[in-house]
């Protein structure tokens, strides 16, 4: 049998997730525009609908949860009116980033204090806040409190574009090689300072003991996010060349950092039954798609796990997100 010959989704959606009753955390990401949010949407219903309590996150500093779900849920958790079991949450960016200045100034203070270096760490804050990494490093930061938490039994999150959610998710490998050379820096320094210190006693480092706490964190957010059996990151892709290009290429990243990827969906594909004669764009734009669903197959055989239409309106609140679901979840 050739690659031809199977079916373009082996594993589907439902079954991916039934087979893996034990996930908890569950991420959409694609280049921009193709639905990430919508797929989300679509995906914690139905994981509420089973009865389990889910949250609906978005990551995503340009959020569009509200607009799908029709109500407010920017910057807290807001049960989701027309659904049982589910909760959503647009995280305040400016909220999290001011909070993370607040924290660093502190630390900051802190260590200045204890090395009796007498200068203020505001300079040193806004330098680090300046950093575009900063931004993702907090919203970092808030993914793994929801996480650690533990108050839902799955999180549904819809993240940034690709290269934003990259390095989001990198952040806990770049983390722990981070707090390893500091904490390799501190032990040496520390070693030096007894060396040529008169007593013997052994002093308190609260620099260590951060260091040392933190590594835990950087630890267990790593674990969570590599173990296959309660983590999967789905990329969404629509039937055209730069979409499909974004995501082949970030597959394998996420493979390369232990990221389990749970599959692929594509969306908004014409059906070429709706395809009238009259409409010459039409049938151009149907026979562009057929192209690039075979660059589908053949690029990411064995991992589709559900293809949508193209819906002749937007997908929009509870109702529409239960009624378009039911082809995600077929």
């Amino acid at each position: 049998m050739t690659i031809a010959d199977m079916p373009l989704v082996p594993t589907s959606m439902s079954r991916f997730l039934g087979d893996h009753s034990a996930m908890r955390y569950i991420f959409f990401g694609g280049k921009g525009g193709v639905g990430k949010t919508v797929m989300a949407g679509m995906t914690a219903l139905e994981l509420a609908k089973q009865g389990r309590r889910v949250l609906l996150a978005s990551t995503n500093p340009v959020h569009s949860l509200s607009g799908l779900l029709g109500q407010d849920v920017f910057g807290k958790h807001t049960p989701v009116q027309g659904a049982t079991n589910l909760w959503a949450l647009e995280i305040d960016t400016r909220d999290t980033i001011d909070r993370s200045k607040k924290e660093i100034r502190d630390k900051i203070q802190w260590f200045l204090k204890f090395a009796e270096i007498s200068t203020k760490a505001d300079e040193f804050v806004e330098a680090a806040a300046t950093n575009p990494a900063f931004e993702e490093s907090a919203m970092f930061e808030n993914m793994v409190d929801l996480m650690f938490k533990g108050e839902y039994d799955v999180y549904v999150f819809d993240t940034a574009p690709t290269a934003n959610a990259r390095r989001l998710l990198g952040m806990s490998k770049v983390y722990g090689l981070w707090v390893e050379k500091m904490v390799k820096s501190r032990q040496e320094a520390q070693s030096l300072r007894e060396l040529l210190s008169f007593t013997k006693k052994k002093e308190a480092d609260p620099l260590m003991e951060y260091l040392v706490d933190f590594r835990k964190r950087i630890e267990h957010a790593r674990e969570l996010l590599t173990d296959p059996a309660k983590t999967a990151f789905f990329f969404v892709t629509l039937p055209e060349a730069l979409p499909i290009a974004v995501i082949r290429r970030f597959i394998d990243w996420f493979h390369d950092f232990g990221i389990p990827v749970g599959g692929v969906i594509v969306n908004m594909v014409i059906d070429p039954a709706q395809a009238t004669a009259e409409s010459e764009f039409v049938r151009n734009r149907v026979a562009m798609q057929a192209e690039y669903m075979e660059e589908i197959r053949r690029t990411f055989d064995g991992q589709v796990r559900a293809v949508l239409p193209l819906y002749d309106s937007d997908v929009r609140g509870v109702a529409m997100l239960g009624t378009a679901g039911a082809t995600l979840f077929r």
